[in-house]
C-alpha cells in the first residue's frame, strides 16, 4: 500500500498511549525495541486462544497447526531476506543469542593461538564480550579496527588489520549509537579472499534496510524480532548450512537429538541442531506476521519519510548551543546520539520524558565506542517511519527549553 504515516501509526496501539503525565507519547526510543502493529498483536493473542501446543512432538491437530505456524516463519523470513539456497534460519532469543551462539559453537571449533577475530570500535557489546571470552578461552587474538571522526568505519585500517591470520570477522551493519551503515558487502568479499568467516550482526539495520544476504554473501547474519515490530525474545541467525552442520551444538536437550543412549549421542542436522527444548513459538508466529506487516507497506517510501526526519532532528540539535553529534556518515540510519555542554544526559531525558517523550541515554551497550567520544554518557533520539515531522518539530522545542531551563 501507499506510504501515509497518519494512516500507519493508526495501526499501532500504543503510540495513541496517553502517560500518567496526561501527555501523548512521543517514543524516540527505536533503536531499543520497535513498537507492535495490532496484527503482530493480534497474531501472538490468536496462537494462544487457538492453536497453543508444543512444535514437532505430538500427532494432534494443534500441534500441527503450531508446527505448520512456527517452520512457515522460518521459510518466511528467508524469503524476507533473500537467503539463497543453501542457508537456514535458527530461531533465537534474539540478536545477542545469534552472536553468541556463533561465538561459542564456531569460534571453539575453529580457533586456536595464532588466529585472530576481527571486529570494529563501534560495535555493540553483544559483539564484542562473546569474542573476548572465546578468545581467552581459545589464545586467539582480538582485533579492532578503528573509525573516522565522522563516524564511519576506517577502511584503510580494516585492510591493515585483515590478513591471513584473520580466521572471522564480525561487524555490525549499522552502529546502534553512531547510525553508521557499514558497506558489508564489500567487507564481506574482502574476508573471503583471506579465507575469512564473515559475521554481519543486521540488529540495527534490519528495522531500516532490507538486508539482502544474497547480496552481502556473509556467512552468518544475526537479527533481533522486537526490533523490526515482532514480539521481545525472539530472534533469528541466518546462515550457511554447510557450515552450522559443521559446527557442534550450542545447546543440548529435546528435539535437536538424532539419536540418545546412555553410551553416545548423535543431532540432528541445522536447523534443528541449534534449536534445543520449546522454543518461543508465539514469538516466531509474531515475527512472521511483522513480516507479513512490513511487506505491506511501500519500504523505500517509508525510508524517505525516515531520512527527512533525520535531517530535521539533525539540524534541529546542531541548532542548540553547545549540541555534539556523534556520528554523522553520509550514510546511516535516523538515529541521533547527542551531548549538550553543560548538561547531563539524565537531566535531558527526564524533562523530556515529563513531556512524554521517550529517549535513551548512558552508553548505549556500546561503551567502548562512547568513552572514545570524551563523554561516560550520552542521549540518543532513534526513529522509525511510524514518527512524524511535527514530533520531531516538538522534541527539538522541548529539548531547547529543557536545555536553557537547565543551565
Amino acid at each position: 500500500m501507499a506510504f501515509n504515516v497518519e494512516q500507519i501509526r493508526k495501526e499501532f496501539p500504543i503510540l495513541a498511549e496517553q502517560l500518567e503525565s496526561g501527555r501523548e507519547l512521543v517514543y524516540f526510543d527505536n533503536a531499543a525495541t520497535a513498537q507492535k502493529p495490532k496484527s503482530v498483536i493480534d497474531a501472538v493473542s490468536n496462537f494462544y486462544l487457538r492453536d497453543n501446543a508444543n512444535i514437532h512432538r505430538s500427532a494432534h491437530e494443534l500441534a500441527g497447526r503450531a508446527t505448520m505456524g512456527y517452520e512457515g516463519a522460518r521459510e518466511k523470513v528467508l524469503k524476507f531476506f533473500n537467503a539463497p539456497k543453501g542457508y537456514t534460519a535458527i530461531f533465537t532469543r534474539g540478536a545477542t543469542e545469534s552472536l553468541n551462539l556463533v561465538a561459542s559453537s564456531w569460534g571453539r571449533a575453529n580457533l586456536k593461538v595464532g588466529d585472530e577475530i576481527l571486529i570494529s570500535k563501534m560495535e555493540h557489546h553483544a559483539n564484542i564480550v562473546p569474542w573476548q571470552q572465546i578468545a581467552m578461552q581459545t589464545g586467539a587474538k582480538l582485533s579492532v579496527v578503528d573509525i573516522l571522526p565522522d563516524g564511519t568505519l576506517s577502511m584503510d585500517d580494516f585492510v591493515k588489520k585483515l590478513s591471513s591470520k584473520t580466521k572471522i570477522v564480525s561487524i555490525t551493519h549499522a552502529s546502534n549509537v553512531l547510525g553508521t551503515i557499514n558497506d558489508v558487502e564489500t567487507i564481506t568479499q574482502m574476508a573471503h579472499t583471506v579465507g575469512a568467516i564473515v559475521s554481519i550482526d543486521a540488529a540495527q539495520s534490519s528495522p531500516h534496510l532490507l538486508d539482502d544476504v544474497s547480496k552481502i554473501g556473509c556467512d552468518f547474519l544475526s537479527f533481533s524480532g522486537h526490533k523490526c515490530f515482532a514480539p521481545t525474545g525472539i530472534g533469528v541467525l541466518i546462515a550457511k548450512e554447510e557450515i552450522l552442520n559443521a559446527m557442534p551444538p550450542y545447546q543440548t536437550g529435546g528435539d535437536m537429538i538424532e539419536n540418545v543412549s546412555f553410551e553416545k549421542t548423535t543431532f540432528r542436522v541445522a536447523p534443528e541442531r541449534f534449536e534445543a527444548g520449546t522454543p518461543h513459538i508465539a514469538g516466531a508466529i509474531g515475527l512472521s506476521a511483522a513480516i507479513d506487516w512490513l511487506s505491506g507497506i511501500d519500504i523505500i517510501e517509508a525510508r524517505k519519510h525516515e531520512h527527512n526526519l533525520l535531517q530535521i532532528l539533525t539540524e534541529g540539535i546542531l541548532s542548540i548551543s553547545g549540541a555534539s553529534i556523534f556520528g554523522m556518515a553520509e550514510n546511516k540510519t535516523a538515529v541521533v546520539s547527542f551531548a549538550i555542554e553543560g548538561v547531563h544526559p539524565n537531566d535531558i531525558a527526564s524533562l523530556l520524558d515529563a513531556d512524554g517523550i521517550a529517549i535513551r541515554t548512558g552508553h548505549h551497550c556500546a561503551e567502548p565506542l562512547v568513552l572514545s567520544t570524551g563523554e561516560n554518557s550520552i542521549a540518543r533520539a532513534s526513529l522509525s517511519f511510524y514518527n512524524t515531522e511535527a514530533e520531531v518539530r516538538k522534541f527539538i522545542d522541548v529539548l531547547s527549553r529543557s536545555v536553557a531551563l537547565l543551565r
